[in-house]
């Protein structure tokens, strides 16, 4: 418990803190008993200084759970449009209390009673719109807090290869390692001549321990700070259909490899002092997917896995995160045998994985992704999730893999 108070309160302002707390009694004690709880009757919600009351005050309520849950999340996670939001909601409170008081007290000595409620919100407005910095999105500072040196796996193509690229214009060296030699060397010479970084190319077929071993002598002698268990692979179609050595494969690179790579590497992590691990999950690995069954087992390994590791090696200094895309527009879905649809950008999806590394233990790629996964997860039966699960992958699967 002591870990997880650390984890929320740190960094930020005491005051700020207080006020987080504050909107999470707000977001799930108090609004939830003021709208399904509190008699109609009496009900009040001010908004701009216009009360409502009864059955349009039970309405407004809405926008004010919405606003102290957004206001949650926002101090959470440091979001940078808090930085202008909380000054402007603050400031409306302010007008608000205001205008009320004013109205309450009614002539010109309205006005200055009605200041008296509203002073401690301007200067809370104005504290909030100095500390605005506070939200602005941090600078990466890989090797400051890692180390000189980077391994992506899976880098020839992809989230991997975007993944190499952010991490090189960050000004850290990197390893590349994926099976195809031609296209790793080409993202080498790019990297090395537009972010000025070094970078070594080790080939591997991390479907095999040969070529586990292989990666792992290809980088002993540099200091990796930094792992990225990218590499991976998918098979869609039927189980009974799919080929079953692919099946090994898969399994192997999913899970295997990033244990293998993560174990051995952590050691020289955990003596120096510093670390960061990143796991490309996916957010297949919250529900079973037919027709992608063993692809969604083994993001679901992955997503348990760095999710323990991140609250087993925080104390070692060592951050831990699982990037969990959806459909991304890869190479993965044509390798996977599946029929092309929309995705995230890679470049987008290797930003949001980079800036969430020592934030939180996993993050999910867009809003629609989020509420898909956890309404599947936590709001459906396991048997309703398998089944609309089904329904959506059909979609996605040849007719002959059905």
């Amino acid at each position: 418990m002591r870990e997880w108070l650390y984890d929320v309160f740190r960094e930020r302002p005491w005051w700020m803190s207080a006020i987080m707390v504050f909107c999470a009694f707000m977001a799930f004690v108090y609004m939830p008993w003021d709208l399904f709880m509190k008699p109609v009757a009496q009900d009040e919600e001010v908004w701009f200084g216009i009360v409502f009351r009864g059955s349009w005050a039970k309405l407004m309520a809405l926008p004010h759970w919405f606003v102290y849950a957004a206001a949650v999340y926002g101090f959470r996670r440091r979001r940078p449009w808090m930085a202008f939001w909380a000054p402007a909601y603050v400031a409306q409170v302010a007008f608000s209390m205001f205008v009320w008081r004013a109205a309450q007290t009614g002539g010109l000595a309205g006005l200055f009673v009605g200041l008296f409620p509203a002073l401690p919100f301007i200067a809370l407005a104005v504290a909030f719109w100095n500390a605005r910095d506070y939200f602005a999105p941090r600078p990466l500072a890989l090797v400051t807090r890692f180390g000189p040196w980077a391994l992506v796996t899976g880098a020839s193509s992809g989230i991997g290869a975007s993944l190499a690229r952010q991490i090189a214009r960050d000004g850290m060296n990197v390893v590349l390692s994926a099976r195809r030699e031609e296209r790793l060397a080409t993202l080498a010479a790019d990297l090395e001549r537009e972010c000025g970084v070094e970078t070594r190319v080790v080939v591997a077929d991390l479907s095999e321990r040969s070529g586990q071993a292989a990666l792992l002598e290809g980088v002993r002698d540099l200091e990796i700070g930094l792992l990225v268990n990218n590499a991976g692979l998918g098979c869609i179609g039927r189980f009974d259909l799919v080929d079953g050595e692919q099946l090994r494969r898969l399994v192997t690179v999913n899970c295997e490899a990033p244990v293998v790579l993560t174990h051995a590497l952590v050691q020289g992590m955990r003596e120096r002092g510093r670390g960061g691990i990143l796991f490309t999950g996916s957010v297949a690995g919250h529900i079973p997917l037919p027709l992608h069954a063993v692809y969604s087992a083994t993001k679901a390994f992955d997503l348990f896995l760095g999710e323990a590791l991140w609250g087993e090696l925080r104390a070692s200094n060592i951050d831990v995160v699982v990037l969990e895309p959806g459909s991304t527009e890869t190479e993965f879905q044509e390798v996977a045998g599946e029929i092309a649809h929309s995705g995230h950008d890679a470049d987008e999806v290797a930003r949001v994985g980079l800036a969430a590394l020592g934030q939180q233990p996993s993050v999910v790629v867009g809003w629609m992704n989020w509420i898909r996964a956890n309404v599947a997860s936590r709001l459906l039966t396991r048997p309703i999730a398998a089944h609309v699960a089904h329904s959506v992958m059909a979609k996605q699967t040849p007719e002959d893999l059905l």
